[in-house]
């Protein structure tokens, strides 16, 4: 790696216009370039259609944008709806919600028992693989495993390359049920291999929800509480879907209108969750937050903690970035629905394990955020706390590894990037191919004695 890195180095000092990428900020205004796929009013480019997920964070009345309390639907069904009715009723609501993704309607109670009795008997890796493909070459980052590994289940699929409907549905619901599994091994071996802490490795339970399947892997004695398995299944809810425009799920149905197979088409929407401006977000708000709990003495001080976060958002404080990490939203503007509902279920969390302090704290920032903000940007921008910024304390609450944060999004969210392929594959119709605008200067070519 030193050799590739002094070559590189080398051409770099031979001439700057060799490898300069850069381009002219004003040259995407020239060209009416929609950078990141958003228009000028923030909202993102209409590149597609669906009847998956709809995020909804404001209107436009008479040309103006207008907030309004977000909502997040499934199928056109209200996600807190969903939350809802499955904590009203004392029972688990992830695999519903997966059942609705995928089908499109919600399941009878026969249809539901019948498909969590078929995830539970998938659960398990086919024979040898978590010895051959995950402890043999293990890593030290979870999400880059738990892509290798699905990449290599295309080898155990006896037919992977069928993009049919009913052999991708097949495929989906064994990936939705395994993604547990891997992951908790996947964290192990790192755990082992790297940390050097004693390897644990658990079967997966037959039977059980996947919010219990995976505490009851990543905890050494496989234990835990009715109210920690509720939370986590609440998470896994909110996360499953977020309509077709987000990065990791457009991804999918970028690769997936190429017709490649699912195995790729779900691993390229791994590789875009494990960014830190994706499914990494989580993590920054931790670090964040413990930025904030050792330099602010006083948590119950609302001049104290303003103070300290007027210092973040003017780069004077924490990473210097100018960001108060989970706050704020690309389409959310006044709230987002995820963010409430976890929140509520966090403070009964906190106050089953003593996080009371701490939870104010996050609600206090949650509180004073949006005038700070307003009165140092000098914005009349509406912002709100997202989901991320509850999800990372919430997963600390339950015990969760930090490795584990984003691969835990990833479990739930497979179920969108699942529902998503199908779609495409039925409706797409044609491989996505956008427009980029070469603003090279033409050149000469120059012999290679004379360069």
């Amino acid at each position: 790696m030193d050799n590739i890195k002094d070559f590189a180095e080398g051409i770099a000092d031979i001439t700057d216009s060799a490898v300069d990428d850069y381009i002219e900020p004003e040259l995407y205004d020239r060209y009416n370039v929609k950078r990141g796929l958003r228009n000028e009013d923030g909202s993102g480019v209409l590149v597609g259609l669906t009847r998956i997920g709809q995020v909804h964070g404001y209107i436009f009345d008479e040309g103006e944008k207008v907030s309004v309390d977000g909502k997040l639907y499934y199928r056109g069904i209200d996600v807190e709806d969903l939350a809802a009715a499955a904590a009203a009723e004392g029972r688990f609501g992830f695999e519903e919600t997966v059942y609705l993704l995928l089908f499109g309607v919600l399941p009878t109670r026969a249809q539901l028992d019948g498909f969590c009795a078929l995830m539970g008997r998938n659960r398990e890796l086919p024979p040898n693989f978590a010895e051959d493909s995950i402890m043999k070459a293990p890593s030290r980052d979870v999400m880059n495993k738990l892509a290798r590994s699905v990449l290599t289940l295309y080898s155990y699929d006896d037919d992977p390359e069928n993009n049919s409907p009913e052999n991708v549905l097949r495929q989906c619901v064994s990936l939705i049920a395994r993604f547990p599994t891997i992951a908790a091994y996947s964290y192990m071996a790192k755990r082992h291999y790297y940390d050097h802490d004693s390897l644990i490795i658990h079967l997966p339970p037959g039977s059980g929800q996947s919010a219990e399947t995976i505490l009851s892997l990543i905890r050494p004695d496989q234990q835990f509480s009715r109210l920690e398995a509720e939370t986590l299944d609440l998470a896994l809810i909110l996360h499953a879907e977020h309509g077709g425009g987000n990065n990791s799920t457009f991804a999918v149905h970028l690769v997936s209108s190429a017709d490649t197979d699912t195995y790729a088409a779900i691993t390229a929407g791994l590789s875009s969750l494990k960014g830190a401006k994706h499914g990494g977000a989580n993590a920054k708000v931790m670090s964040m937050m413990e930025d904030i709990k050792r330099n602010v003495k006083h948590w119950d001080d609302d001049a104290e903690v303003a103070d300290y976060l007027e210092k973040i958002l003017r780069g004077e404080a924490y990473d210097r970035s100018g960001l108060i990490y989970g706050q704020g939203h690309a389409v959310y503007t006044k709230s987002d629905p995820r963010a409430r509902l976890l929140r509520d279920k966090a403070a009964s969390l906190a106050a089953a394990k003593g996080y009371d302090d701490e939870f104010d704290l996050y609600r206090r920032i949650e509180r004073l955020t949006p005038p700070v903000f307003k009165q140092v940007k000098g914005s009349g921008k509406e912002i709100c706390a997202n989901v991320d910024f509850y999800s990372g304390f919430v997963y600390r609450m339950l015990d969760i590894p930090e490795e584990l944060y984003t691969p835990i999004f990833a479990v739930s969210r497979v179920a969108g990037w699942c529902a998503h392929r199908m779609e495409e594959l039925i409706s797409g119709g044609r491989i996505i191919r956008p427009a980029y605008k070469c603003v090279q200067q033409r050149r000469a070519y120059t012999p290679i004695g004379r360069r």
